[in-house]
């Protein structure tokens, strides 16, 4: 009987302690492209720095090159009282941050971090992998 309330308290433990890195208050979405970055409808995207929207995602996807092999792809849905129908970020013209003109929190591209509040989470960020020519982005 001991063993079963140990069991137990382990597994509300660990439910309590349980770290949400997947920002949950932004909707899930089924996202799975392949993107060939040759091709030229992707130009954007052909060196570090390079961003593009894609549609998809919950509001859209902000796809940035980090690096020559390095992709990040962020769902446009500000995580800032994701509920109103305005929060929406896009890139602005520095090329480094992405803004929501609704709340007006200010996200890192590089990373995905909040740089001015009122948002404290940062962006939902799919995953991305990258064989040299195809970019797979996925959650």
């Amino acid at each position: 009987m001991q063993k079963k309330w140990l069991y137990i308290l382990l597994a509300l433990f660990s439910l309590a302690c349980s770290k949400d890195d997947d920002n949950s208050n932004i909707p899930l979405v089924s996202v799975n492209y392949y993107i060939h970055v040759n091709d030229p409808a992707y130009n954007a995207v052909t060196v570090p720095g390079g961003w593009m929207y894609l549609n998809g995602g919950s509001r859209g996807i902000i796809l940035y090159r980090a690096s020559n092999d390095q992709f990040k792809a962020y769902d446009r849905h500000c995580t800032f009282q994701p509920t109103s129908t305005c929060a929406l970020v896009s890139v602005e013209t520095n090329n480094i941050t992405a803004f929501d003109d609704c709340c007006g929190s200010k996200f890192l591209l590089t990373d995905g971090s909040v740089t001015k509040s009122p948002a404290n989470l940062p962006l939902k960020q799919y995953q991305t992998t990258f064989d040299g020519s195809v970019l797979h982005v996925y959650n």
